[in-house]
């Protein structure tokens, strides 16, 4: 049969499976940018002010030494430190972590230390840094054994100009929660992980992405529990799979 003379209107079987699967990849992609809409919704939602601030830990950060602060140039290292501050939070205000050594734990204190720029940053269109507060950098140089390159790094200079501090971490707001957007996204949720669409949907949207270990593994629902048994087993063995 010459499918060739058939009217336009008619649709072999190849060209009816092809629009049914490209229809359902429309859906998903659907879905899929509603999600990501759902998301931005509630990332933007306002925090909402808690009736009573509690603390939740400690938080440590970089300030400006007393002495420096009376000098001519306080306001110049202020400006400064807002650009390359760093902020730690830990529930011990020691500060301290866990560390095995010679078959032991001991608590070592942890390092902090100010930002350093890395070449993105000091060469982007919009600097940071004004020409001013560059001289105070130094360019450094390291080999990363683990990305086998040369890393380039710029550090402040003057570290000692700065002292860390350490406050309560107060927590003042909480996120708002909406319950149209947390019952629709329950919603898309369920729908994926039931079907096993994750997969297609990355397929979709960001092409042969690389997927977590866990994510090759089939749902309980369709793997096969008969698959590796063997024909001559006996017939408890088929009986126990069904309890």
């Amino acid at each position: 049969m010459n499918t060739q003379e058939w009217p336009r209107c008619i649709k072999s079987a190849r060209q009816k499976r092809r629009l049914v699967k490209t229809d359902r990849d429309k859906q998903l992609i659907q879905l899929y940018k509603r999600r990501w809409a759902l998301w931005l919704q509630r990332a933007q939602l306002p925090p909402v002010a808690l009736a009573e601030p509690y603390q939740s830990g400690w938080m440590r950060f970089f300030v400006l030494r007393d002495d420096i602060k009376r000098g001519p140039k306080a306001e110049f290292y202020e400006t400064l430190l807002a650009k390359i501050n760093t902020v730690e939070c830990h529930h011990d205000k020691s500060f301290k972590r866990k560390k095995r050594r010679k078959g032991r734990y001991i608590y070592k204190a942890k390092e902090q230390k100010l930002r350093e720029l890395d070449l993105y940053d000091w060469y982007h269109s919009k600097p940071i840094l004004t020409e001013r507060e560059r001289v105070c950098f130094i360019r450094v140089e390291s080999y990363n054994v683990k990305a086998r390159s040369l890393q380039v790094r710029y550090v402040f200079t003057e570290p000692w100009r700065y002292v860390l501090k350490i406050a309560p971490y107060i927590i003042t707001h909480k996120k708002a929660l909406d319950v149209d957007i947390e019952a629709e996204l329950a919603y898309i949720a369920d729908r994926i992980d039931s079907n096993y669409l994750e997969p297609r949907l990355n397929r979709l949207t960001r092409g042969r992405c690389f997927r977590c270990r866990d994510d090759f593994k089939e749902p309980a629902k369709y793997i096969n529990k008969f698959k590796n048994i063997p024909k001559y087993a006996h017939k408890e063995a088929y009986l126990e799979l069904e309890t």
